[in-house]
Formats: structure tokens, sequence, C-alpha cells
């Protein structure tokens, strides 16, 4: 999928507007990927959508745990914080989540976070309490016990360009949801798959591939 610039990606959800609630815009939202999903990629995936406008859609993959990477390893390659100090930090960074974000820039880390820490000119607020900071000083407010109660980190997102997800949702690739706390920075990342299709009323083992999108 074609990538947005993060800059570009806070321009889209900073129009954000009832306007374009109507118009269909679905930034706030989540994903889930539908059977028919031929990119293997997104198998299974589930999505909460941090911008989406008529320039394109930008998400974060919120159940695909980064495979042998660790939280408090990460911060000491980012010189976060020095090796020595890894004992010393508060508990809930220690039990922080890796994710992988999406295909887009892997090498990038965007926290997903709660709405209690924000950041002048580095947080954006998305909807319903939830923020997104893509700079190193949320980690070091984080390692500090200084950060939000509740938040994620994952590397790389999920783009598409203008009319891209659109498309992808009229040929039957993706539903959507309502996000809450338990799909974004629940711990049982294995269930959220689950829990978003029952959450708009489908039991995934009896979705046909030829089901219609909500």
């Amino acid at each position: 999928m074609p990538g947005l610039g993060y800059s570009r990606d806070m321009k889209i959800a900073g129009t954000r507007n009832d306007a374009a609630k109507r118009a269909g815009y679905l930034d706030g939202q989540v994903l889930i990927a539908m059977p028919t999903m031929k990119d293997d990629r997104f198998t299974r995936s589930v999505i909460y959508l941090c911008a989406h406008s008529d320039e394109g859609a930008m998400g974060i993959v919120v159940n695909q745990p980064a495979a042998n990477i660790n939280f408090l390893n990460l911060l000491v390659q980012l010189e976060v914080i020095p090796d020595e100090n890894q004992i010393k930090l508060p508990e809930h960074a220690d039990a922080m989540r890796v994710l992988k974000g999406g295909p887009v820039e892997t090498g990038r880390g965007f926290v997903l976070h709660s709405a209690d820490f924000f950041i002048e000119n580095s947080t954006l607020s998305i909807d319903n309490g939830i923020c997104l900071t893509a700079t190193l000083d949320i980690l070091k407010a984080i390692a500090n016990g200084e950060g939000p109660s509740s938040a994620v980190l994952a590397l790389g997102y999920a783009g598409w360009g203008p009319g891209q997800l659109e498309s992808e949702i009229q040929a039957n690739g993706w539903l959507s949801c309502d996000a809450d706390s338990e799909l974004i920075f629940g711990a049982d990342i294995e269930r959220k798959y689950e829990q978003a299709m029952r959450k708009i009323g489908i039991d995934p083992g009896m979705l046909s591939p030829e089901a219609g999108h909500a």
C-alpha cells in the first residue's frame, strides 16, 4: 500500500469535522480484515484508523506483535535509557507491547495512547480519547513513569492513497466498527480480531468469504 508522510497524516486528521463524518470518513474507527483479504500482510488484521480523508488514509495495526522486539531493549537501542537503568523502569513500561503497525516506514515508531498525555505540536488527538505521538519524547516520558496511562508502540503503519481504502471496502476487503480501549490497548492481542468481529455481531467462524461489508 502506498504510504503517507507523517506531516501529511497530521494534516488529514487535523481537518476532521462533522462534515467529514457525514461523508463517510472512518478516522477514529477500527478496520477489520475480511476473510477475502488477499494481502497476506493484513490477514485477520485489526487496524485503528488515525486519519482518513479524500487525500488518503493512515492507520496502525493493533493485533500483530513485533517478533523478537522487547520494549526495554528498544529503549536502550534508541538511547532513551542506558542499559544499566532498565531495572529502574516503572512497571507499566515493562509491560509495554511493541506491535507491527504496518508495512510502511517500519523503522519508525508510532505510539497510540490515552489522552492523559499530550505534547504540544507533537501529539495528534484523534477521537474518543485516543491520541498518536511519533517522537522520542513520549518514550522518554514512559521510561520516567510520566507517560500516558495506556499506550502501545507500533513500528510502521498502513497507508492508502486517495480513494484506495474506499475501493477496498467496496470490494469486501474490510469491515469497520467503533474503537474502544480494549481493542486498542488490550493485552490479549491474539483475541482482538474475534473481539472486533463480535463487537458488530459477527461470529468469525460463521463468516462466509462472500459476506458483504458493514
